[in-house]
């Protein structure tokens, strides 16, 4: 089939990549120049394991890049995957998104020449891709009709949400959970289905599909992230009752996982959850139901234990050693590992933390600190190009994202240095990936 993807983003992108692998002829649109230029020389504008052998691989045959959005006439489907970022009271702000709507309303209006519009015959399928609520698919129809004109009876919107984790996007898409159409008509359902063909064949044929209606399969995003972000809120309130009473969380969690209930997925207490995922997706949905007359207690609870988790984790060095003026050491930076992206990473409130304790902060992460010095004034951090040197000296190191390289650390540890009046260095981790060992004062957030 003949895909056009408009944004380049992470979801985009992705998109694009893996549609292509698929068999599908597919022009990925991008406002930004250099996108387009990194996509044409085959390089993902993100740090995603997979993602650049795609794009070597189908860039200038079954993958192309515009800025342009002249394929959008001939598609066979339309995505639309333009981010969709909060507003300061946690609402989703739909400029970006209603304005490519718009836009790709008016591409379908006319042909390549810009010329008369095209046989009414033509039914055009566009599908948000995007993160929305389910009144803002409302606003994004009328949009994408407003830019249509007269074209806008043969115009079908549909929404089909993503639920790919990042450090593992190429493969979740390709072996997909559950795939969501939300659509008007069986024409769409049948064109989605045709589609993820190739997707589904490839993930052995079994693939559980949802076939609703638009605003449901945004619905269906939001409760599905909104679940997950929940649970993990409820196993770090656990943990930290067990570390009150001395007791590992992660042998609680162990044997609650053994219930069907419950599963045991989501169940590792921490530090918390960020990215660009769960705490958006969260707040948007707290908005939209304040909005409509509603309080969502329970997911605020969610919120606020997740907030509460890196002062925890401040709290614990704060009880084995002074930092003022003193080196400590942040591993990890990106919100989880396999991703660049430091987007609400748990690692900034720690940072931060530490600042306001005057230490000397060095950060290490394998490949998000350049995405991390957006967050800090220059010369704020130190930045190490390894966690042997950021622990060189350091007085305290604080791991916040679970690199497995994190796990391998051993006789690192010996470079580094008590504070004055402590016994030893200290560890704190808030992942569980340092195993206890002479030499450091280790303390787990939850264990």
């Amino acid at each position: 089939m003949r895909v056009t993807v408009v944004g380049s983003g992470y979801v985009g992108t992705t998109l694009a990549a893996c549609l292509a692998d698929a068999g599908h002829d597919v022009t990925a649109v991008d406002i930004d120049p250099d996108v387009v230029a990194a996509l044409d020389d085959g390089r993902a504008p993100i740090h995603e394991p997979g993602l650049d052998d795609l794009l070597a691989e189908h860039a200038g045959d079954r993958l192309q890049s515009t800025t342009e959005y002249d394929s959008v006439p001939d598609a066979d489907v339309t995505f639309l995957a333009i981010g969709t970022p909060s507003n300061e009271d946690g609402s989703i702000d739909l400029g970006g998104l209603t304005a490519a709507a718009e836009m790709t309303g008016e591409a379908i209006a006319t042909d390549a020449n810009g010329d008369a519009a095209r046989a009414a015959a033509d039914r055009h399928l566009v599908v948000v891709k995007s993160t929305v609520t389910p009144p803002g698919v409302t606003e994004i129809l009328a949009a994408l009709r407003e830019g249509a004109g007269d074209a806008a009876d043969r115009v079908e919107l549909a929404t089909n949400p993503e639920f790919l984790r990042e450090g593992s996007a190429v493969d979740d898409f390709q072996h997909p959970d559950k795939l969501v159409f939300g659509t008007d008509s069986a024409w769409a359902t049948e064109r989605l289905e045709s589609l993820y063909e190739p997707i589904v064949a490839g993930a052995g044929g079994d693939v559980p599909t949802i076939r609703t209606d638009p605003e449901t399969a945004v619905m269906i995003k939001y409760a599905n992230n909104a679940f997950l972000a929940s649970k993990i809120s409820l196993v770090n309130d656990l943990g930290n009752i067990c570390k009150e009473f001395g007791i590992d969380a992660y042998e609680v969690a162990d044997a609650i996982g053994l219930d069907d209930r419950i599963g045991a997925r989501f169940l590792r207490s921490g530090v918390g959850w960020g990215g660009s995922c769960f705490p958006k997706d969260v707040d948007a949905i707290r908005a939209a139901a304040r909005e409509a007359g509603y309080e969502p207690a329970l997911l605020g609870a969610a919120v606020t234990v997740n907030d509460g988790q890196p002062e925890r984790m401040l709290d614990l060095l704060d009880d084995r050693a002074d930092v003022a003026g003193e080196r400590v050491a942040v591993l990890g930076l990106a919100f989880k590992p396999g991703t660049d992206d430091v987007r609400n990473s748990r690692a900034i409130p720690i940072v931060d933390g530490l600042l306001a304790r005057d230490a000397a902060v060095v950060g290490y992460d394998p490949v998000a600190a350049e995405n991390m010095r957006a967050h800090f004034e220059a010369g704020a951090i130190e930045y190490a190009d390894s966690a042997a040197a950021a622990l060189d000296g350091a007085v305290a190191a604080l791991v916040v994202t679970d690199w497995d390289e994190f796990a391998a650390l051993d006789g690192e540890f010996d470079a580094m240095a008590a504070a004055p009046g402590a016994d030893a260095p200290v560890v704190v981790d808030g992942r569980r990936v340092i195993e206890r060992r002479e030499g450091i004062a280790y303390e787990g957030l939850t264990w």
